[in-house]
């Protein structure tokens, strides 16, 4: 398919629509996302094991002070992630925007923007809907891999959930004796795993796992346009999906999930809260691509929370493409992060064509990948009798 062709649903049907990319790389793809996500061997699926994640993801005995929850930073108000460009872990109160420190509790932001767990289950997937769920790429860095993994690591995170409570290599044990004397804890641990003495290190990881492999959301307009419902997306959202492969964003957002999964350098300015400058992945100033699904309700955007609306963002990759961006970068959109030269930015996105306009076309199409039908429950109560969600 030429950048220039107008892309057609296919009915019923795997469907899979090439972009040609420049350099000779690999075709990247459109595709929808699959009903269900895959589960490791080890940890399949079962509604014993998502109802104890779901109590676990909302329990502040998961945090050092017993303050913080999963569910703080990763809220179903807010597409399960926060309105914060930078999270506050343990030390503060309040929900999304009203969230501030405690009087007297160290003002430590949370390093990154919060990313949404909705879809997380499909991290890794290709265009054919292929994905390993247990080498699956997590967090911005790309530090660890697997659901599973990732679970743990803000417990044992001191600007995340720790504090200053326990060290860290301390953190996870200390969490898993807290549960293990609780009664119900350990009825609730024994039901979805078997033996008596199930709360273990491994079982709360795959607890928390299990569950956020249940907050998928397969049905955009874009996924039912791409299964062959034509009147899906409206002209201007189609019209902005053909943008978006004639410009380039597809070489680096693609698959159903619309990302590789691959670090980039960008030139995205640093967030004034932090102290140092974050360099990304081995000090480079990568950072793995953020899915496209969902961003209605889940501003503000990139790994710092740096633009508050996609039309920032566009605007963004517009500077990138027409020299803007990084240590003289100069050009109609001057520099944007004095650390990163221009010639360090990737080249995907300096070659990005956003002339010509049609911005609302594009943002339009961004709005077809929302699905707002995922499970917004929340708790009445949680076992260790604290309030559900923490401060």
């Amino acid at each position: 398919m030429t950048p220039r062709s107008t892309i057609v649903p296919a009915a019923l049907t795997t469907i899979l629509l090439a972009a040609s990319l420049a350099g000779g790389r690999a075709q990247a793809v459109f595709a929808p996302l699959p009903a269900t996500a895959a589960a490791p061997r080890d940890n399949p699926t079962t509604p014993e094991k998502v109802a104890l994640g779901r109590l676990l993801f909302w329990d502040p005995i998961l945090s050092g002070p017993r303050d913080i929850a999963c569910a703080t930073c990763h809220h179903p108000d807010f597409g399960y992630a926060e309105p914060l460009d930078l999270s506050i872990g343990t030390g503060g109160a309040g929900l999304g925007v009203a969230r501030a420190f405690m009087p007297g509790a160290p003002v430590r932001p949370v390093k990154r923007n919060s990313q949404t767990v909705l879809n997380a289950a499909f991290n890794g997937i290709d265009a054919t809907g292929t994905h390993d769920p247990s080498s699956a790429p997590m967090f911005w860095d790309l530090r660890v891999r697997s659901l599973e993994a990732q679970a743990l690591e803000p417990i044992k995170a001191l600007d995340e959930m720790r504090g200053e409570t326990y060290p860290e290599d301390r953190a996870v044990a200390t969490v898993v004796d807290r549960l293990a004397s609780i009664a119900e804890y350990r009825e609730r641990f024994s039901r979805a795993f078997g033996g008596r003495n199930a709360v273990t290190e491994t079982n709360l990881a795959r607890a928390l796992a299990a569950f956020q492999r249940s907050l998928v959301t397969p049905n955009a307009p874009f996924d039912r346009y791409m299964r062959g419902e034509t009147t899906a997306m409206s002209p201007q959202q189609v019209n902005g999906m053909n943008r978006f492969q004639q410009a380039g964003c597809i070489n680096c957002h693609s698959g159903p999930m619309f990302s590789d999964f691959l670090p980039h350098v960008l030139a995205v300015p640093d967030n004034t809260k932090l102290a140092e400058s974050d360099t990304g992945v081995e000090g480079t100033y990568a950072f793995r691509t953020a899915s496209l699904r969902n961003l209605s309700s889940t501003a503000p955007y990139m790994h710092n929370g740096a633009f508050t609306s996609l039309n920032q963002v566009v605007n963004f990759y517009n500077r990138l493409s027409r020299g803007g961006g990084g240590r003289g970068g100069g050009g109609r959109g001057g520099a944007l992060n004095a650390n990163v030269a221009r010639d360090q930015v990737d080249p995907l996105a300096r070659q990005l064509n956003l002339r010509g306009g049609r911005q609302n076309d594009l943002v339009a199409f961004l709005r077809a990948l929302d699905d707002d039908a995922f499970d917004r429950s929340i708790p009445e109560r949680v076992p260790s009798g604290l309030k559900a969600g923490g401060n």
